[in-house]
This record gives C-alpha cells, sequence and structure tokens, in this order.
C-alpha cells in the first residue's frame, strides 16, 4: 500500500497506541493473519508494548479463522478457503475443533456462535491502531459506539451509507497521514484505504467524532467511533 510519511508532532508516538504504556515493540496493524502473502509492502505499523503485542495473538487467529469458516460455510480446510487457514487448522487442531462446535447448520443456513468478546478485543485493536497511524492521535479509551456485523446482513441503504466516504467539514492535525489524504480527495473527503484487493480496507474520518471503518475479507464489516 502507499505509505504516507507522518509531520505530526512526536509526542503522540512514544506510547502504546493501546494502552498508552510504555512503546517498547511495533505491532502490523492490520495483523498478518488477516492478510495473504505476499504481504503488501509499507503496512501501517504502529508503537506498542510487549504485553499487548502478546495479548491479541491469539485472539486475531481466532478472528481470522472464523471468518473464512463463515465465509465458506465450513469450519474445515475447504477448497475455497484462504490456504494460509487452511494449513493454520491443520496446525492447530484444538482451534478447527472449537469452530466446529461453533458451527449450526439448519435447512436454511448456517450460523455460527460467536466469541463476542474476542471479536470486539481484535476489532478495538484494530480501530485504535488506525487512529493512531493516520491521524497521529492515539485513542486509548474504548469506543463510545461499535457496531460489527457481515457485510451480508446490510440492507442497501445501510451498505450505501457505511460505503460512502466521510465529509466532516473538520480538517485533523496538521502533519497527520489522514490531512494529506482529504487534502489530495475531491471536496476533502475521507475515504477507505486499501491494504489488500479482497482482504483488508479501512477508513479514518476526524470531526466531532473520531470514525474508523473496517471491512476484513469483504465479509466482516465495523465501525468504532470515539464521541
Amino acid at each position: 500500500m502507499r505509505q504516507i510519511r507522518t509531520f505530526s508532532e512526536e509526542r503522540n508516538n512514544g506510547w502504546c497506541v493501546y494502552c498508552g504504556g510504555q512503546y517498547e515493540t511495533d505491532d502490523h496493524s492490520p495483523s498478518r493473519v488477516l492478510l495473504d502473502k505476499p504481504y503488501p509492502e509499507n503496512l501501517p505499523v504502529v508503537p506498542c508494548c510487549r504485553a499487548c503485542n502478546d495479548s491479541f495473538s491469539l485472539d486475531e487467529e481466532y478472528l481470522a479463522c472464523l471468518i473464512e469458516c463463515a465465509r465458506t460455510g465450513s469450519a474445515g480446510q475447504g477448497e475455497s478457503m484462504r490456504s494460509r487457514i487452511a494449513d493454520k487448522l491443520i496446525r492447530t487442531p484444538s482451534l478447527e475443533a472449537r469452530l466446529a462446535s461453533a458451527r449450526i447448520e439448519t435447512d436454511d443456513a448456517v450460523y455460527w456462535n460467536v466469541e463476542v468478546k474476542r471479536v470486539r478485543n481484535v476489532i478495538v485493536k484494530l480501530a485504535k491502531a488506525h487512529a493512531a497511524y493516520e491521524n497521529s492521535e492515539p485513542m486509548l479509551d474504548p469506543p463510545t459506539r461499535l457496531w460489527i456485523n457481515p457485510l451480508c446482513t446490510m440492507t442497501r441503504e445501510q451498505r450505501e451509507h457505511f460505503e460512502a466516504p466521510i465529509n466532516t467539514g473538520v480538517w485533523p492535525e496538521a502533519g497527520s497521514r489522514v490531512l494529506h489524504q482529504i487534502v489530495v480527495a475531491a471536496e476533502g473527503d475521507y475515504d477507505w484505504i486499501e491494504v489488500q484487493p479482497e482482504r483488508y480496507r479501512y477508513l479514518v474520518a476526524v470531526g466531532d467524532s473520531v470514525v474508523v471503518r473496517i471491512v476484513i475479507s469483504e465479509y466482516l464489516a465495523a465501525e468504532a467511533c470515539w464521541d
């Protein structure tokens, strides 16, 4: 993906963007488990502490596998499944069994008992990382509003609203990446950033609220807001 240099003040870059703790390591956002090889160049990287970096990995692995199982309708290594996820399920039979037990099939459809806390944990982590990376302003508190659903559950009107660029009429911090985005965009819109086609994209908008929208594997949609 295209890399934009930030010229924001360094005061916002010296601590973990997730908890405010000591900056000890870097974290890719999105996590590479949500992407396919070869990975895009210049993946966003944010500062974090080692405890946060370590604490998200199992939940990110769970979410990546859950999305692929839900997308394909199978808890096994199906032919239509991303090869990286199929390999991970082979190497982690306990996770495959966990997902298989969460699968519910009826005459009409296939449903999944989702471990909501784990999904929310990853989405909030991603949203915090994108907000900090694009706007150079860490959002250390939990979002005031959080919405997570498959794209296929949206009405046409909901999908159009979700997909549309956002124009808040407000310019963010000088030197931030998100300011550069709206300056070069038509009419100052905050638009989608594609990390990897069909795998991951996000949008960050700054106004009265900070809004982060995320789409993973063109299946799971999420929106986190800080009012």
